[in-house]
């Protein structure tokens, strides 16, 4: 059996794996410093970013929920898989041939490998896709062009056919080299008395694909009526891959201009979600035999940017020359009992979105798709545009109802609407919506108000303001850096972003002149090595540092070797620093790794905000700003260690008596005098007095 695989292909693997491209995947990054990124964290719930990555380092980590680590444990944690899991599955994304020591004392993995699974789908989909165009398939081609969906229309998004028959795809992946258990584990096959067979049969196929075009499922629709499911539409099962709760048909597709729109459409199909991307919006996704939840709204979240204005979270919509700038998220009901249910569910998910919700409901409760067919494209077009809030959406619903004309049925309307607005968390908007629920019901503010605080004190409503000004993290400081900007060239704003970082940071509350020399030393060192000079690193020792922590973490540097060589990889010196630090300082390293350094970015930082693919092999050579950045801070640190020891040898001498140690003491004091200012004239010029 294989065994572990051998360390000179990790590195490959670590060496041309680009963390930026495989976290944008599912997070939109924005610049925020010296080459470091943030976006929403995609492993704990949020609204604003505290999620940080360093590319040219591979690291990252989340202030948030203090998960970090290399691209490894990014998809360790991502995928939910193990190192050796994650090693082969970026292996295969890369096309790098992994290399295994023999050894008969590894342990097989239980069940099918995440791998095998994601080839297995995509063979499935091959065979489906091959299967349209038989004579078999006719029924299916029939359904799909009613819909108005040509041959090239269909090869767009992926539409196959199950053939009826027992077997058809169990020997076919048979024939690929798969075992029955990689495609019972995979959904594509059940169990019976006689052996295994197809899950999917006589059906339409959809691909279900994450956003980075992987096959994780199929959904499928019932063609013949002796079928022997009777649901018209069915699902792969939960597997290894594919969760109905978090997977969105289409994202595959729209993720790109969901991202530069800031817009999401939520639909009901999957010939729903083709027929929105053949009419024009191109953002629209579904879900997969489940409603809509609060694990598909993390994914559209984290997909979609905020809107702010300063420190002013602007979750309504806005306008610049008359064109719509602001995110948002649209969902697509029919108009019917059911619509108006799914549109209520919808509402109680509202806030899970640091933007404003719609709906888009077409005359006649047509579905996108019928709608297309009816009345063409623009018409799909016209619905997403004139799309209506989603809170005024459930509250004219429920309004509606009634016939407020009769006492009765006015106070049955407030009855009714008063749960709902209750359900608003952002108080700025619960004025609002009352206000404007009792002018169309035609009662007085105040009933509608003692109704509405019942009923939140009843459904416990947590008090929110959206408009409130928002930090980062809870530390505050300066203001994030503007992209491009250059903070060493400003005393003032470096200074203020020196002290951000101190007070950013978990695993020290201290903010003084000792600490944050030692932090900005760290960070540097771990960020730029060949920044620091050899010589004087040299001279450093364990008394140069008074912060408990970097104590630690300077002996957690020399335990990996001291600084980096020229021809170590980015790669492998954090994989270095951060096994010799242990699990104790892996998340203060991830913290230093990904601080903003008051420093110009570097040229591979510009290539990289600039979309050019940035070098992650060797370290990077540093810049003249960062070597003096560098040179500074371990001067101070030599400074006020020979300082520490001028201090304590007079000490000492005002406790002994005339003689010849109190001489001897006198001359080391001297020289060491000399040394600091030599030291600092290296360093600081002609500033030293």
């Amino acid at each position: 059996m294989p065994g572990m695989i051998k360390k000179e292909d990790i590195e490959k693997v670590r060496a041309v794996a680009d963390l930026y491209d495989i976290v944008s995947e599912t997070v939109t990054l924005k610049p925020s410093g010296t080459g470091t990124y943030v976006g929403l964290c995609p492993f704990h719930d949020e609204k604003t970013p505290s999620f940080s990555i360093r590319p040219a380092l591979g690291v990252w980590h989340c202030f948030g929920c203090g998960l970090g680590g290399d691209v490894f444990g990014y998809i360790e944690h991502r995928e939910n898989v193990d190192f050796r899991d994650a090693v082969e599955l970026l292996a295969d994304k890369y096309h790098i041939e992994l290399h295994y020591d023999k050894s008969d004392n590894v342990p097989e993995h239980a069940g099918s490998k995440r791998s095998r699974l994601l080839e297995a789908n995509e063979a499935a989909q091959e065979f489906f896709v091959s299967q349209l165009m038989t004579k078999d398939a006719l029924a299916a081609r029939k359904l799909l062009d009613g819909r108005n969906f040509s041959q090239a229309d269909c090869q767009r998004f992926g539409c196959g056919y199950a053939p009826q028959g027992w077997d058809n795809l169990v020997r076919y992946l048979a024939g690929k080299g798969f075992t029955q258990k990689e495609m019972l584990d995979a959904g594509l096959a059940r169990q019976g008395q006689r052996g295994i067979y197809d899950y999917f049969r006589g059906r339409v196929t959809w691909p279900i694909r994450d956003s980075t075009g992987r096959t994780l499922g199929f959904g499928a629709r019932k063609l013949y009526e002796d079928d022997a499911i009777n649901a018209k539409y069915i699902n792969t099962p939960d597997t290894q891959l594919y969760r109905k709760n978090q997977v969105l048909y289409g994202i595959d597709l729209a993720k790109s201009a969901i991202v530069k729109k800031r817009q999401a459409v939520i639909v009901e199909g999957y010939t729903d979600v083709m027929a929105m991307h053949l009419a024009g919006i191109d953002t629209a996704i579904a879900t997969c035999g489940t409603a809509f939840g609060a694990e598909h709204a993390k994914i559209v979240r984290r997909l979609i940017a905020d809107d702010s204005l300063g420190g002013v979270q602007l979750v309504g919509p806005l306008k610049v020359d008359g064109q719509s700038l602001s995110s948002r998220v649209v969902f697509t009901f029919d108009g019917d009992a059911a619509g108006q249910k799914a549109a209520i569910h919808a509402f109680g998910l509202d806030a899970a979105f640091s933007t404003q919700a719609f709906v888009a409901v077409a005359e006649d409760n047509l579905d996108p798709c019928d709608l297309r067919i009816k009345r063409g494209n623009e018409a799909v077009r016209a619905l997403i545009a004139h799309a209506k809030p989603l809170y005024d959406f459930v509250i004219d619903t429920a309004i509606s109802r009634f016939d407020t004309t009769y006492a009765t049925g006015q106070m049955g309307a407030v009855k009714a609407v008063a749960p709902l607005i209750a359900q608003i968390r952002d108080r700025s908007l619960l004025d609002l919506y009352s206000r404007k629920s009792v002018r169309r019901i035609g009662v007085d503010l105040d009933i509608m108000r003692r109704e509405v605080n019942e009923a939140r004190r009843r459904l416990h409503v947590r008090d929110e303001d959206a408009y409130a000004p928002k930090r980062r993290y809870s530390g505050g400081g300066a203001e994030r850096m503007e992209r491009g900007m250059n903070p060493y060239a400003n005393p003032s704003v470096r200074k203020a972003l020196e002290h951000r970082d101190a007070a950013e940071q978990s695993y020290y509350r201290m903010d003084d002149a000792v600490f944050i020399c030692e932090q900005q030393f760290m960070a540097t060192l771990i960020q730029v090595p060949l920044a620091v000079d050899p010589t004087l690193f040299a001279n450093l020792t364990l008394s140069s540092f008074m912060t408990p922590v970097f104590r630690t973490l300077f002996q957690a540097i020399a335990a990996a070797g001291g600084l980096p060589g020229n021809d170590v990889p980015q790669g492998l010196w954090m994989h270095n620093l951060t096994k010799a630090g242990g699990p104790m300082l892996e998340s203060v390293i991830n913290e230093l790794a990904v601080m903003p350094l008051p420093l110009p970015p570097s040229e591979a930082d510009a290539e990289r905000n600039e979309g050019q693919p940035a070098e992650n092999a060797q370290l990077r050579k540093p810049t003249d700003d960062e070597r003096r950045y560098a040179s500074e801070l371990i001067t101070r640190l030599l400074d006020t260690g020979i300082m520490r020891r001028i201090g304590a040898a007079k000490r000492r001498m005002a406790q002994l008596p005339d003689g010849a140690e109190k001489i001897d003491l006198l001359g080391q004091i001297t020289k060491l005098e000399t040394l600091r200012k030599d030291l600092q004239s290296r360093v600081f010029g002609n500033n030293v007095a």
